[in-house]
């Protein structure tokens, strides 16, 4: 535990979503006892006033920044203007107001969509703004481009202490299983679930199947999010640094591996038991060709994940059976 920041209030704004509950839940493991946890019901990100009403009256000194309006390719492409003005609208609003309010560190999560489509694999920080997006998901990539601009400008012009971790594809307790606007992994643990127990013959999959994707359990993210705040200082020397020697203000965050969707459907249909046909509709669109985070500087602060793709999800497929009473 690090003394300062256990002396300190900690807010985790979005603690409902999967990945602030993960690290709600590992800061209490972990000894955190002055934690802020302000539930959308109670407050509105999106309204600036409310934002700063609430900083006034509960004064934090740490916060994280994990809400987000997150979804897959379909809500994105249905929701464009929703998930681009949401997303700036909730990150400018507490960044702002955390920085006007002198807090010592703030924590910002972004995502690894922010990279260009054809960006050199691994993909390292440097990557950032040298080409364009997946179009599938540029709103929702270029408001996090902007929350991660947002702390970088506010670091340089009023060394405000604001760092960022992109996080690659998250899976984990907390996901979000809904038939349209889940990601890919939930998607599969729910539709082969399903497949088994209504023994369908065939399932469904979007796409070629080609693409190649990384993903990482939620628990890793908070491990690494707890592992940031109380190891990371841009101004010290062993922060990572840009190519000219400039601290780098954000990092990657991933295991470094990844799989293709094939292989992943594969994997989870033989973790659930389905053994009917895999069905590929290239009618429908890949995304991103191959997205793999060149995680070393996280590593050289002394950081690396823990939970492997298989072991993690037979966890995650072992709860969503559990709370959703699924009968094989």
């Amino acid at each position: 535990m690090n003394k300062v920041l256990n002396n300190s209030k900690l807010a985790v704004f979005g603690s409902s979503g999967m990945a602030g509950s993960a690290i709600v839940s590992l800061l209490k493991k972990s000894g955190y006892k002055n934690l802020l946890t302000p539930k959308r019901k109670d407050l509105n990100l999106l309204n600036f006033a409310d934002v700063e009403i609430w900083f006034k009256n509960y004064k934090p000194d740490v916060v994280i920044l994990a809400a987000a309006k997150v979804g897959g390719i379909y809500s994105n492409n249905i929701y464009p203007a929703d998930f681009i003005l949401e997303n700036l609208k909730i990150q400018t609003n507490v960044i702002e107001i955390s920085w006007r309010n002198k807090i010592k560190k703030l924590l910002f999560l972004g995502s690894s969509c922010i990279y260009p489509k054809f960006a050199k694999q691994p993909i390292t920080e440097e990557e950032l703004l040298k080409g364009y997006l997946e179009p599938t998901n540029q709103w929702y990539a270029i408001a996090k481009i902007s929350g991660i601009k947002l702390c970088e400008s506010l670091k340089k012009q009023y060394n405000f202490n604001a760092i960022s971790l992109m996080p690659t594809n998250l899976y984990g307790p907390g996901d979000n299983y809904h038939p349209n606007n889940s990601h890919v992994l939930p998607s599969f643990i729910r539709r082969f679930i399903e497949a088994k127990i209504t023994r369908q013959k065939k399932v469904i999959c979007w796409g070629t199947g080609s693409p190649l994707r990384e993903f990482l359990h939620v628990d890793d993210l908070a491990s690494a999010c707890v592992f940031v705040l109380e190891n990371w200082e841009l101004d010290k020397s062993n922060s990572p640094k840009y190519l000219d020697g400039t601290p780098l203000p954000f990092l990657n965050v991933g295991t470094g591996i990844d799989i293709t969707i094939k292989q992943l459907a594969n994997l989870v249909a033989k973790l659930v038991g389905y053994d009917g046909e895999i069905y590929w509709d290239s009618s429908k669109p890949d995304g991103t060709p191959k997205k793999q985070l060149d995680v070393s500087r996280l590593k050289s602060l002394g950081w690396s994940s823990q939970i492997s793709l298989e072991k993690g999800l037979e966890k995650t497929i072992a709860l969503y059976i559990k709370e959703n009473n699924k009968q094989f």
